[in-house]
């Protein structure tokens, strides 16, 4: 794939806590900002991230915990995973839960393995060009 196309297929994604029993309402204030190139089925397309790799990042955002930031890889085995750069250890990574089979777009559910172990369930509050 041609860097020109797979740019076209980059899109800001807003994912947002959805509700848990810790958080019963959900929270606008916890979840993740990612950049990564969608299919036209709203699936994370491998080809165009090989060519793009490293303008796919991610932030996560928790409250009143500092943001951290990093990238989106695709992990052997075809698992897609947040990697921090501030961490370093993929050990720490998040893993997304079937990223591979989810439609990215707005009010569809996504689930992550975040470093603790622990499986949460965001929505897909916004999906957008990037400029």
């Amino acid at each position: 794939m041609h860097k020109e196309n797979a740019e076209k297929l980059l899109r800001r994604i807003r994912l947002e806590l959805a509700r848990d029993h810790e958080f019963p309402d959900g929270s606008r204030d916890r979840g993740y900002d990612l950049i990564v190139p969608l299919d036209g089925k709203g699936h994370i397309d491998v080809a165009a991230w090989k060519v793009l790799r490293e303008r796919c990042r991610v932030r996560r955002f928790w409250a009143d915990d500092g943001d951290e930031v990093g990238h989106v890889i695709h992990k052997p085995g075809g698992a897609w995973a947040f990697h921090y750069d501030m961490r370093g250890d993929p050990s720490r990574d998040d893993t997304g839960f079937h990223f591979e089979a989810h439609t990215f777009a707005p009010g569809e559910y996504v689930s992550l393995k975040e470093q603790d172990g622990t499986l949460r369930t965001f929505r897909v509050t916004r999906v957008a060009e990037v400029d």
